[in-house]
């Protein structure tokens, strides 16, 4: 018995040093392409597909929508042949944001990739996660699907505008050390029509949206605690991306922004970019309080940012294990709304692990 479990020892050890994973740095100088580049890049550590947007119902309601699909490389299991191994692993969030429900409508799965249920794909878009998927179906039409307990989405998405490159020409740093990054577009002004269904109501919809694509080996420095970020689809066809990175007393660590208007697209550096807290709501749920209001600075432009509702917080600690404030916004600038996109607040409870 000894001998075998000796064996055996032996056999685990070996799987376990081979597993050790050798993850690919962000390069500055990789050109981002396209289709290939929209598709999955498994040897990165981690990868997400956003996409978040307004939907207007046809008696004329606003509701705002998430639907996000995530996937981690956990270099755990590496040398292990066999087909149970959890070499990646896929997360999914949704959420609709109704305000005749007043409260986050949301749902979230996980599972190791694999058997034709959990697949991100290589080369082009297409992401499945049992019932809920996200992918490109023809030139520039994509569909996002989503299946919850007490609500669904069904929606097309059609690109109108060329996708953004984030930082230089994609490669978007995150921190004082260029280690820190992501390879980051984003597809504004998507077209959006489809359907959505509330606790059996089915409505069709239309509306806008946003897609974030980013993967990354080292995403975040040791002494970030989380993240602001803003995706808005500007109301003269333009896009504005402002995020920040905070340390564990709410200073800003880092900030990086763009802005595409009809003359053209300018990026913002850290100290080009402040973002002011306007109004604080705790959650009911977790306590957590969280800045659902802003005056956001870029430049010699100020944004300020209203909630379509203050409780959009998502408590996802059933598969990726945070709990952030994701929700639909307005942007306003000297009393006028500019356009509408999403706010996402993350590492206010504690700090945020990738």
């Amino acid at each position: 018995m000894n001998r075998v479990l000796a064996l055996l020892f032996v056999l685990f050890a070996g799987v376990t040093a081979s597993a050790q994973p050798a993850y690919p740095v962000v390069d500055p100088a990789y050109v981002i392409e396209f289709p290939r580049d929209e598709g999955s890049h498994p040897r990165f550590r981690t990868e997400w597909w956003y996409v978040t947007g307004w939907l207007e119902t046809s008696a004329g309601s606003p509701v705002g929508f998430q639907i996000t699909f995530f996937r981690t490389r956990p270099g755990t299991q590496e040398g292990n042949p066999s087909r149970f191994a959890a070499k990646q692993v896929l997360f999914a969030h949704a959420a609709l944001s109704d305000p005749r429900t007043g409260k986050l409508l949301r749902g979230e799965r996980s599972a190791r990739a694999g058997f034709g249920l959990a697949e991100s794909r290589e080369g082009d878009l297409d992401v499945v996660l049992d019932e809920w998927s996200l992918r490109r179906v023809d030139g520039s039409d994509y569909r996002a699907v989503a299946i919850a307990e007490g609500f669904s989405l069904q929606l097309d998405l059609r690109a109108s505008a060329q996708p953004l490159l984030h930082g230089k020409a994609g490669f978007s740093q995150k921190g004082p050390e260029t280690s820190n990054a992501s390879h980051y577009y984003s597809l504004p002004q998507l077209e959006v029509k489809g359907q959505i269904e509330i606790s059996g109501r089915k409505e069709a919809v239309r509306g806008r949206a946003w897609l974030d694509h980013e993967w990354s080996t080292a995403f975040l420095d040791p002494q970030t605690y989380g993240w602001d970020w803003i995706g808005i689809n500007l109301d003269d066809g333009g896009a504005l991306m402002v995020s920040r990175m905070r340390d564990q007393h709410g200073v800003s660590r880092w900030a990086f922004g763009t802005l595409r208007t009809p003359s053209g697209t300018t990026t913002f550096e850290p100290q080009e970019i402040e973002w002011q807290p306007q109004r604080q709501w705790r959650s009911p749920r977790t306590g957590i309080e969280y800045p659902i209001e802003w005056a956001v600075r870029i430049g010699d432009r100020t944004i300020r940012l209203q909630p379509l509702m203050d409780d959009q917080e998502s408590d996802t600690r059933g598969s990726t294990g945070t709990i952030y404030w994701e929700g639909a916004v307005t942007a306003m600038e000297e009393g006028r709304a500019i356009g509408r996109g999403y706010l996402e607040l993350t590492g206010y409870g504690e700090r945020l692990r990738l």
